[in-house]
């Protein structure tokens, strides 16, 4: 059963990964997560508000089966698949959050000290959640699509923008990680 409970090697989420990309574009569907939350925004009368939001989004609705998938999916790998030692993170990572004064998640996905309700009830953590949730949204849109379209979907159909999207999405993680994070948690 450990090859049920244990880490999948990453060749098996690429080749599913894959074969959802050959079936996408057999029926003329492209992917990805951003659309989605638009979707949901129409549906939710933002169309009213909106010119962005005025399109039939009944032409989208199969999309929402990979949000609902998401979650399905993860409910099922969390409390099902799982054999309880949570998630493994590099020790070199461990050791350059701990510089920054981050204690390690300890088989969470995401560090208490910036994912915590504790910290989004102080004006830093608040600021910090809210000015990326600005900058992701703003820089979604104007990327025209977020990472999973453009680095699973566009580069799948050799979009030359989705090449120069996924760039820039490497390029701004690696300047966050590197120079601004600490900068944002610079210990006194």
């Amino acid at each position: 059963m450990e090859i049920v409970f244990g880490t999948w090697h990453w060749a098996v989420s690429g080749f599913l990964i894959g074969m959802v990309m050959l079936l996408l574009i057999y029926f003329g569907k492209s992917f990805g997560m951003s659309s989605n939350l638009r979707t949901m925004c129409t549906m939710a009368g933002a169309g009213k508000f909106s010119d962005f939001f005025k399109f039939d989004w009944r032409e989208q609705k199969w999309s929402l089966a990979v949000i609902l998938g998401a979650f399905v999916g993860g409910f099922i790998a969390f409390y099902f698949l799982s054999n309880g030692t949570g998630v493994n993170i590099n020790p070199d990572t461990v050791s350059q959050l701990q510089t920054l004064g981050i204690e390690a998640p300890n088989g969470k996905l995401m560090p208490d000290a910036i994912f915590s309700v504790e910290t989004l009830q102080t004006p830093k953590g608040f600021a910090i959640l809210l000015i990326g949730g600005l900058l992701i949204g703003f820089g979604t849109r104007y990327a025209g699509g977020c990472t999973s379209g453009h680095a699973i979907s566009g580069l799948s159909n050799f979009q030359l923008p989705s090449l120069v999207a996924v760039i820039g999405f490497f390029i701004g993680g690696l300047l966050m990680a590197h120079y601004i994070l600490p900068i944002i948690f610079k210990t006194a």
